[in-house]
């Protein structure tokens, strides 16, 4: 970023010329307006968050006689150990026993998944229920299962790579008893595996500023518009009025087999209902500890921003809920616009490059500088430690080698395969 800083200023010059040309022709004219209402948007968007994320409070856990009965659901695909050690986490919640029924699924693993689901069922007792999938069909099918099977007023979903904290369960469950309206919560996703590598240390800081600002605001307008697959909840009446749509639910003629949290969130605003953030439920979920691991989770996490943005587009505009529709609908149109300008900024990027490639690599490493000081700022503020300083570096990651996965995954949005599982049976 220094150097960023050293070349912007050898070619300022340049720049100040750069934007002269483009302001003399009626293309360059035409991009630099462009560019600027999308910048302007994009502030105004950042301060409509920003206040919405200062207005936003974590509702406090409510009593044990008023906590409902809840069911906990952990599929599970060649997690090795990692699924004993979730279960028995989710076991170790601060939640009356009575009112809670956990439930496991194997989804055909190939390694000894199933082993240390018997060990956690020896361990538990009646506590946890275990079931074997007859082969390996995805995790939406896992979850319809358990949805299925479960009998508590509530849904909570669990990745089985995950961690909860002792009161997770409870903060996670109590909004749907301080509002009625409420049907889906999203939990407090930090990273498991941060200790060595650097790419989880960097996302560790992403799922921060994520979670707990973006995710917060959203909150605040009622209108989260992703729920974790490591760590949700739903109320089970919300999913039953669109279990049959979410189970069969296609794209292009393609059984949906990926974003079944994105689906189950957008058909629950679907709905009308509320679904809210819950800072003070935090799960622990392990990341890609690697470039190949990482990119095609976010194409996975890409290809369904844009199938969902698209499904949502059916309903935003429409009376779909009596409160609260215009703040749902500005935060679909901030979502949509990422996906309509991804190509026009890819193209501008390369012609950038091609023109002034030194100019370029200054003024985007100094706008990382500018744009990142709030990530860190937001992160050490939270948690009074350095680390937020990886926003940096992942900034510059996501800049330089994976500026592509937005523009690839719209342009293969009717692909199917979760991508990531062949790296796990591989290991």
């Amino acid at each position: 970023m220094l150097l960023g800083i050293y070349f912007l200023s050898v070619f300022y010059g340049d720049f100040e010329q750069f934007n002269a040309d483009k302001m003399s022709s009626t293309i360059g004219y035409t991009f630099i307006i462009l560019a600027t209402t999308l910048l302007a948007f994009k502030a105004l968007f950042f301060i409509y968050k920003a206040y919405n994320y200062y207005k936003y409070k974590p509702i406090a856990s409510v009593s044990d006689k008023e906590l409902p009965t809840c069911t906990v659901i952990v599929p599970a695909y060649n997690e090795g150990k990692q699924v004993y050690d979730t279960l028995i986490s989710l076991d170790n919640s601060n939640y009356p026993k009575h009112k809670l029924q956990i439930i496991s699924i194997d989804d055909g693993s190939k390694d000894d998944t199933w082993d240390w689901m018997l060990d956690a069922k020896k361990k538990l007792g009646d506590r946890l229920e275990i079931y074997q999938q007859p082969k390996n069909q995805g995790k939406r099918h896992a979850l319809y299962r358990g949805f299925n099977l479960g009998t508590g007023d509530v849904y909570v979903t669990v990745d089985s790579d995950s961690i909860v904290t002792e009161d997770t369960l409870r903060n996670l469950v109590s909004p749907f008893i301080k509002d009625e309206n409420c049907g889906a919560v999203a939990g407090n996703i930090r990273v498991l595996n941060n200790k060595k590598e650097m790419l989880p240390k960097m996302l560790d800081v992403s799922f921060v500023l994520s979670f707990e600002f973006v995710r917060s605001a959203e909150s605040n307008l009622n209108s989260v518009l992703c729920t974790p697959g490591a760590l949700a909840a739903y109320r089970s009446t919300a999913v039953h009025n669109c279990l049959p749509q979410w189970i069969n639910q296609t794209f292009m003629g393609q059984p949906s087999d990926i974003g079944e949290d994105r689906a189950m969130t957008n058909m629950i605003l679907k709905q009308g209902k509320h679904v809210l953030f819950q800072k003070n439920a935090v799960a622990y979920t392990n990341v890609p500890e690697e470039y190949i691991g990482l990119y095609k989770m976010f194409i996975r996490w890409g290809r369904s921003n844009v199938r969902e943005n698209l499904e949502m587009a059916k309903y935003v505009f429409t009376n779909f809920r009596a409160k609260g529709k215009s703040a749902t609908r500005i935060l679909f149109i901030s979502q949509f616009v990422k996906i309509l300008m991804s190509y026009p900024l890819l193209i501008s990027m390369l012609f950038f490059v091609l023109v002034h490639p030194l100019l370029f690599l200054g003024s985007t490493l100094v706008s990382i500088l500018v744009v990142s000081t709030f990530s860190v700022l937001f992160f050490t503020s939270q948690y009074k430690t350095t680390q937020g300083f990886w926003a940096y570096s992942y900034s510059i990651l996501f800049t330089f080698a994976l500026f592509w996965i937005t523009p690839y995954a719209i342009a293969t949005a009717n692909r199917r395969g979760w991508l990531t599982r062949g790296l796990a049976e591989q290991k």
